[in-house]
């Protein structure tokens, strides 16, 4: 009896080792994300997506590898907005044993980033990064589930051709360019495109990111009669640009400032200033695809507001990492690089496929902030509201 027992419980601490192993078992990942500096506004809402993508997965399970299940582990460091920092940071969470990258918001920073997964020979995921260039260095650990610089420029002239007749659209237009690569990028898209389109380029400026002043350029671009002002500014100059636009009574009747103005900052610091700018995440919280209703449900429980456009592509790289790692059926970085680059499923930011360059055929919209609100406003047929054109000088707002 004695004997039997000891053999029985042997035979139970056996089974709790083993359920133990399988479900205590994590997979990790390292992100690093501009939680200050001049990217912070927006770096912490998209956190917030792969934070609630991490939680619902756990939820239900974890991953399914083979015949176990992970838990997902997600590691975050604050790189500050500092591209340096961007690479020390990949390179600690590279040493910890990470299986792949999730990168922050900011082309500059992305494009560090690529380089470190690369030589690392890690997976990496990145939205919030539009620079087309860096895919073209044959990288094949770099994947960016986002719209890129000539699908936003051609979207901004269709979008204008789209809502507008040709007696009313605003053909004048004046690039603001960071000196930059990705403002370099978009502005020479925005340039050819907007030839093509029937658009003249009264001025192209160009400025350091960071700079106080820019009544240089904004009184340029009022005494050559500009209609329409395209830039790519961070959200503090983007608001600063802004701030001068009003000072200097300067108001185009048509403004796309990308980057600048994606988060809820802006509206808190500008007031109806920040009216009628557009932005471009690529994503918004009223489009239809699946787990959209679920990810509004538990931003507004934890945040009291629907999600924030930089949350859904967040939530997207966690989705698509997830799928990746279950197809691969081993936590193996090339496997699960090999199984990255076949996607093809619908995310909470529409379907989802990879070209061989890590650019991703996924679509794209555009929002205009509206009496202190995100609008989706392009493609019509998703539209929350119409789009506003031409808008209010910032007197009468």
């Amino acid at each position: 009896m004695r004997r039997t027992t000891q053999i029985w419980l042997v035979a139970v601490l056996l089974l709790m080792g083993s359920c133990v192993e399988v479900f205590a078992q994590t997979i990790k990942v390292g992100a690093v994300v501009p939680l200050t500096g001049r990217y912070a506004s927006i770096g912490n809402d998209l956190k917030h997506g792969y934070d609630i993508a991490v939680e619902r997965i756990n939820a239900a399970g974890g991953i399914q590898v083979g015949n176990r299940r992970f838990s997902l582990e997600l590691m975050v460091l604050d790189d500050e907005s500092d591209a340096t920092k961007t690479v020390a940071r990949l390179e600690t969470h590279g040493a910890q044993g990470v299986l792949a990258y999730f990168g922050g918001v900011g082309s500059d920073l992305h494009a560090a980033g690529a380089t470190i997964a690369e030589k690392n020979r890690i997976p990496y995921l990145g939205v919030g990064f539009a620079l087309e260039s860096i895919h073209k260095q044959g990288y094949r650990y770099l994947f960016s589930p986002f719209w890129k610089s000539p699908q936003i420029a051609r979207e901004t002239y269709r979008l204008l051709n789209g809502s507008l007749p040709n007696n009313q659209r605003p053909k004048k237009v004046a690039l603001f360019l960071e000196k930059t690569d990705w403002g370099q990028e978009i502005g020479g898209y925005w340039e050819s495109y907007g030839k093509e389109a029937g658009y003249e380029m009264v001025i192209k400026a160009e400025y350091a990111p960071g700079s106080k002043d820019f009544s240089s350029m904004i009184l340029q671009a009022k005494s050559t009669g500009a209609e329409s002002v395209f830039g790519v500014p961070n959200p503090p100059d983007g608001m600063t640009i802004v701030k001068q636009m009003k000072e200097l009574d300067f108001t185009p009747k048509f403004l796309i400032l990308l980057r600048g103005s994606d988060g809820p900052a802006w509206a808190k610091n500008l007031g109806t200033a920040g009216d009628y700018t557009l932005l471009g995440t690529g994503w918004h919280s009223a489009l239809k695809y699946p787990l959209v209703k679920e990810l509004n449900e538990t931003y507004v429980r934890k945040h009291n507001r629907l999600a924030d456009p930089v949350v859904g592509p967040g939530f997207a790289v966690v989705q698509i990492f997830a799928d990746a790692v279950a197809r691969a059926g081993a936590l193996d970085r090339d496997k699960i690089r090999d199984a990255i680059s076949a996607t093809n499923m619908v995310t909470v930011s529409g379907p989802v496929r990879f070209r061989p360059d890590g650019t991703a055929e996924i679509p794209g919209v555009f929002i205009q902030w509206q009496k202190g609100t995100q609008q989706l406003v392009w493609p019509k047929e998703v539209a929350t509201s119409p789009f506003a054109y031409p808008a209010q000088p910032f007197s009468q707002r």
